[in-house]
């Protein structure tokens, strides 16, 4: 990696996406806020070019494949090439999720976006990322997706509330991430999956107990991994997540 290296980070308008962004950018990286909303995109651009972050925004949407196709040639023809993908935006889904009293459209909005939301933008940035020298892949998951914890007696603080859409999204995630890594095997892609523990953001009213700065430092340390890391892992920054 060096000071030419190229970072999208989905959902980095705020949040756990901006500290990311905010980190691979003080290594000296070029990097696209990826978000959907205009004025919070550009007001996070602004505010990481104001520390010095060489930071550019992509127009970005994951449930939409134009969003994604138009921020591809973006990526191609104002940053001349894409080395680093971290697919950082994600959803509750909404209330209710307990089982018994879920509703379907919650499910589906959370598997939208936390699954097939990074699938879209995996797949169409998968070119930009084989012409790198190396590419890396960071999908942003949780330790609520980990079934062996849900099906253990550790605790809400590790499980997460009673939930059929949010847990489950993340624990496709990671069955997801194992996918490409196998697919991308004896390529210089290495793609893994990130816990980011449990942070304080909008998406979950606040109530972390880890600054968004702390949840970041996953995404940014399998960002960076060296040439010889490892693929097709899931890792906290305690080390090794069971599936």
């Amino acid at each position: 990696m060096s000071e030419g290296t190229i970072a999208l980070v989905t959902g980095a308008n705020k949040g756990i996406g901006y500290e990311i962004a905010a980190g691979l950018g003080a290594l000296g990286w070029r990097v696209g806020v990826g978000a959907r909303d205009g004025q919070r995109r550009e007001a996070a651009v602004a505010k990481l070019r104001a520390a010095g972050v060489d930071a550019f925004g992509v127009p970005l949407d994951v449930t939409d494949d134009a969003s994604v196709t138009a921020a591809v040639r973006l990526l191609a023809e104002q940053a001349g090439g894409l080395d680093v993908l971290v697919n950082n935006a994600g959803v509750t889904g909404g209330m209710p999720q307990q089982p018994g009293g879920a509703d379907v459209a919650t499910v589906r909005a959370a598997v939208e976006v936390n699954v097939i939301g990074v699938i879209r933008v995996t797949e169409a940035m998968l070119p930009l990322l084989r012409r790198s020298a190396a590419p890396r892949i960071v999908n942003m998951s949780s330790g609520v997706g980990s079934l062996a914890r849900q099906s253990a007696s550790v605790g809400e603080e590790q499980t997460g509330p009673l939930s059929v859409a949010y847990a489950p999204s993340k624990s496709m995630l990671n069955a997801v991430t194992i996918q490409y890594a196998r697919a991308l095997a004896g390529t210089n892609i290495l793609i893994n999956a990130g816990c980011p523990g449990f942070t304080a953001t909008d998406l979950n009213g606040f109530r972390g107990v880890r600054t968004p700065q702390q949840g970041a430092a996953i995404g940014i340390r399998l960002a960076t991994l060296p040439d010889d890391g490892p693929t097709g892992g899931f890792f906290e920054d305690a080390g090794v997540v069971p599936w």
